[in-house]
């Protein structure tokens, strides 16, 4: 996500050097290391709804009043409801190089600001370093797609993530995703695809490629939710499941057992 950013939407593209440069005043500019994409930018061009996916590698830690500093700021700029008026939704991961270098797992995460915790953040909730298993497949997808926003990139930043501990991070969070099915029923049907074909091929995909890529093996009952969720993530679209809630709950408790064949086999 450069100036010559293949995704074609200079709009993020300035979005995610403006969150650079948000951590940068709030941090100093020796605290940075470097800043790369990750997620949607990097894995085939952003959606309407995909979010602007921003990993910063600092050179020390952070302090609470820094943290909270940072939060104030991107409420601002971040999503639907950002104070200064709409714009693609922001995930801000920041990381300590020697935290990550040499790689351990599971990996700490210094701070993560994403639109879904928008209600903790404004009610005064500041984040906190924590062990963060999700950075491994984020920093897998960083060095694969080898986009830097400021700095060295990230093939040279970071050691490659072992298969064994890609595999382990991705399947911890399928519990939580099948928990918040009912809400947020595109996104995991397509997350769940991405999951399973990631562990048959070690391949991180876009979510609507994995979606394509799981959909000719499926059973015939368990296509048209997957084809609906693909449809709706391609057109910028969030739909009613309401009606469509059973097959969605039997298509992913379906993917969730292929899951755990697939991560034991």
């Amino acid at each position: 996500m450069s100036d010559a950013d293949p995704t074609g939407t200079p709009d993020a593209t300035e979005q995610a050097h403006h969150v650079v440069r948000l951590v940068r005043d709030v941090l100093g500019e020796r605290a940075v290391l470097a800043a790369c994409a990750h997620g949607s930018a990097v894995l085939g061009g952003l959606r309407p709804t995909s979010d602007v996916d921003v990993l910063v590698v600092l050179e020390r830690r952070t302090t609470e009043a820094e943290r909270r500093a940072l939060t104030d700021a991107l409420l601002a700029v971040s999503g639907a409801r950002a104070y200064d008026g709409p714009a693609r939704p922001v995930e801000l991961s920041l990381v300590v190089h020697a935290d990550v270098r040499p790689w351990r797992y599971p990996p700490v995460c210094e701070y993560l600001y994403g639109e879904w915790l928008r209600d903790d953040f404004e009610a005064g909730l500041t984040p906190a370093p924590a062990p963060c298993p999700d950075l491994a497949p984020l920093i897998a997808m960083a060095r694969a797609g080898d986009v830097s926003l400021r700095g060295p990139l990230p093939s040279g930043l970071f050691d490659p993530v072992p298969e064994a501990d890609l595999r382990a991070a991705i399947v911890a969070g399928v519990p939580g995703l099948l928990a918040d099915l009912d809400g947020d029923t595109r996104n995991v049907l397509l997350t769940l695809a991405r999951i399973l074909t990631t562990l048959r091929d070690g391949r991180i995909r876009s979510k609507d490629e994995a979606a394509a890529a799981l959909l000719p093996e499926l059973p015939a009952e368990h296509r048209p939710v997957l084809v609906a969720a693909r449809a709706q993530y391609l057109a910028g679209e969030y739909g009613s499941w309401a009606e469509e809630l059973p097959a969605a709950r039997a298509h992913a408790a379906y993917v969730a057992g292929a899951i755990k064949r697939a991560y034991s086999a």
